[in-house]
């Protein structure tokens, strides 16, 4: 029976199936019934003392309460709603089909909806409002209606996904586009977003590319490849026209190469990439094999041993006071060279054990010198259940923690331009607070310090970082910042005179141009460190406090991004923070190996162990990861300052030292 309902004699049912739910679709919700009010009535069931309770319908319900305690609705607002009866498990069972039954819309038929709207007079920010969603969403829609009418279809119909859509969406030109999606549909490879946005903003090619050094001039040609040459061109400068073709070839070349390398590895598969990183989506649904790296020879081995005597005697001169600067200068180079030494040794590749390698796959990228390349980390497509095993306690639970020695500065330089990345999205999506910082570093350059430390390179040039080539795998901050550069509007670059170009990028929306505003500005940050010395960037700590930025959300620790990379002491100091020393006991006598492995488990959350534990553990990076005390539970607070274990990274004060001072 449908009956109108006072808004204050409904209350939450205890039987409603969903338990959960997101703050940004409440919120949404909220912003639509404001808008347009309650579009499906609440089910609910008599309840006592003349309430009513919602058996479906609970986050309607919470959107008018929070409408009527902001005054948007009257308390006695009437609510249209279904009054059921039935026994307690028929209720139940009418809340899971009623939100078990929905369909989400499809992004085209979305597109065409918004569309509609903005025809009919709306604005896009009218749109926003009223759907509760943000103006670049309702844009990115928008645009997706915009598409050429085959690629439109093929969204609508399923036949392609969003994240493709949005690759031909890339540029303006629909002509382009459907010409790209012609292309492809005989297409005998597995077509990705990425290789899309490459075909439509590429119209040609450079023969420097890695592609076309895979694939060779003369295979290109012979194929029916088209090249174009200008007068002062090299086989390098010159235009491979048919992108399509060269696509194709080099897709064809990287599958022989990925065949002959499976062989010649005993591997059960070996995808290839025309990338030169594996991107997350390629590895999504797979699990990680653990591999240890190849044992080290006898000679070796004992070289490894003088090398690490060197190191602590070398070390011991910093770790003195009275050390004069000429020997501490001394010292540091040394270390620096013994450091570069323990590394050669130390970087082997991975070598996985003969029983795992019938089920064991890899992925074969392309490199940018356009060669094959096999990336030595090794994933299955069968779930790998961790083994965490029992290990010897250790035999005194106060005792002091084994002495541990310095990070070393490839470490030190990767994880600096990961958390350059992560600073980076954040600023990237933040264009108010990207305008104030370029506003305020080109005016504050006319009387700048020449001495002191810049904290980007905004006169426009791309920062680099400290290691040459390196790119963080599977780091989310990485794939949200190259996820968020190809959202951006370049319908602006189709124009031939760059007075054509700026006419058109200033006739962006203010949302297209505050994204390449923040694009800009983000890609200019160099790569920095919550620590004292060479990777102090001060600026970075305030950016990242007024953004607020939870490291954790952005980056964990594994065992090939830190843990394989540190003493064995640091990553039992790790594992203390999250569990204790219960947790401590069970892995002090585990191989550094072992140990490097299960803490990676550990801190991904993905094992067996208390909820308390678990929550520290996802909690947990090394405090020089950490923007200022932004994101530092205060249960995870160590005891000494980050000023303290900054000092130790870079002046190589030991583990035990570190604890005195502390306390």
């Amino acid at each position: 029976m449908i009956q109108s309902i006072p808004l204050k004699k409904l209350v939450p049912s205890p039987r409603n199936v969903r338990k959960s739910s997101d703050v940004l679709a409440d919120l949404q919700l909220r912003a639509d019934i404001a808008a347009r009010g309650l579009l499906q009535n609440l089910v609910v069931r008599k309840g006592k003392r003349g309430k009513f309770e919602v058996e479906a319908g609970g986050r309607r319900l919470a959107a008018l309460q929070a409408l009527a305690e902001e005054g948007t609705l009257p308390k006695n607002h009437e609510v249209t709603c279904l009054v059921i009866e039935g026994e307690e498990s028929e209720v139940r069972e009418a809340s899971l089909a009623e939100n078990f039954q929905r369909l989400a819309m499809n992004p085209a038929d979305e597109a065409q909806a918004f569309a509609s709207i903005i025809e009919a007079g709306a604005t896009t920010e009218d749109v926003a409002r009223r759907f509760g969603l943000t103006v670049r969403f309702v844009e990115g829609r928008l645009r997706l209606a915009s598409l050429a009418p085959c690629v439109f279809e093929a969204l609508a119909e399923g036949t392609i996904t969003l994240d493709m859509a949005k690759a031909y969406g890339a540029i303006s030109d629909v002509e382009r586009q459907a010409h790209v999606y012609a292309e492809l549909q005989d297409a005998w490879y597995q077509i990705t977003p990425d290789t899309i946005r490459r075909m439509v903003l590429d119209s040609t090619v450079r023969g420097c590319d890695p592609r076309a050094v895979l694939v060779g001039r003369d295979a290109y040609l012979a194929a029916g490849g088209r090249i174009e040459r200008e007068l002062f061109d090299d086989d390098a400068s010159e235009s491979w026209i048919d992108v399509a073709l060269l696509e194709d070839l080099a897709h064809k070349a990287m599958e022989e190469a990925a065949e002959k390398t499976a062989l010649e590895y005993g591997l059960a598969w070996v995808r290839p990439t025309l990338g030169n990183y594996v991107s997350h989506d390629l590895v999504e649904g797979l699990s990680r094999l653990p591999c240890e790296p190849a044992p080290m020879t006898e000679q070796e081995a004992k070289e490894f041993g003088e090398l690490e005597a060197n190191y602590d005697r070398v070390a011991a001169v910093l770790e003195d006071e009275d050390s004069d600067e000429d020997e501490v200068a001394k010292a540091e180079q040394e270390l620096v060279v013994i450091d570069r030494a323990m590394r050669a040794l130390n970087d082997r590749p991975p070598v996985l054990a003969d029983e795992l390698k019938s089920e064991a796959g890899a992925f074969l990228v392309l490199s940018r010198n356009g060669e094959p390349a096999l990336v030595p980390q090794f994933y299955t497509e069968t779930e790998v259940i961790a083994d965490e095993g029992v290990v010897e306690a250790i035999e005194e639970s106060g005792a002091a923690k084994p002495k541990g020695s310095s990070l070393s500065q490839r470490l030190l330089d990767e994880l600096a331009m990961q958390r350059r990345d992560i600073l980076a999205i954040h600023l990237a999506n933040d264009p108010a607070l990207a305008l104030d910082f370029m506003v305020f570093t080109l005016a504050d350059a006319d009387g700048h310090d020449w001495r002191a430390k810049k904290a980007s390179t905004l006169v426009g040039s791309v920062a680099s970082g400290p290691v040459t080539g390196f790119e963080a795998k599977d780091a989310p901050s990485s794939a949200a910042l190259a996820e968020f550069a190809g959202s951006l509007d370049e319908s602006w670059r189709s124009e031939e005179s760059d007075v054509d170009r700026f006419a058109r990028f200033r006739a962006l929306s203010d949302e297209a141009r505050s994204a390449w505003l923040g694009h800009v500005v983000s890609r200019t940050l160099v790569a920095s460190l919550a620590c004292e010395g060479e990777r102090s960037v001060p600026m970075h700590e305030a950016l990242g406090s007024l953004l607020e930025i939870e490291t954790a959300h952005w980056w964990r620790p594994t065992a090939a991004n830190y843990f394989d990379r540190v003493a064995k002491a640091r990553t039992l100091e790790a594992l203390d923070a999250a569990g204790g020393p219960e947790l401590v006991s069970r892995y002090a006598a585990s191989k550094k190996a072992e140990l490097a492995s299960a803490a990676e488990r550990i801190f991904s959350g993905n094992f067996i162990g208390e909820a308390e534990v678990k929550e520290r553990a996802q909690a947990w990076v090394p405090s020089i990861m950490r923007f200022t005390d932004a994101d530092v539970p205060a249960d995870l607070e160590e005891d000494a300052s980050i000023d303290d274990e900054a000092e130790e990274l870079v002046n190589d004060v030991t583990t035990d030292e570190i604890a005195e001072q502390a306390a």
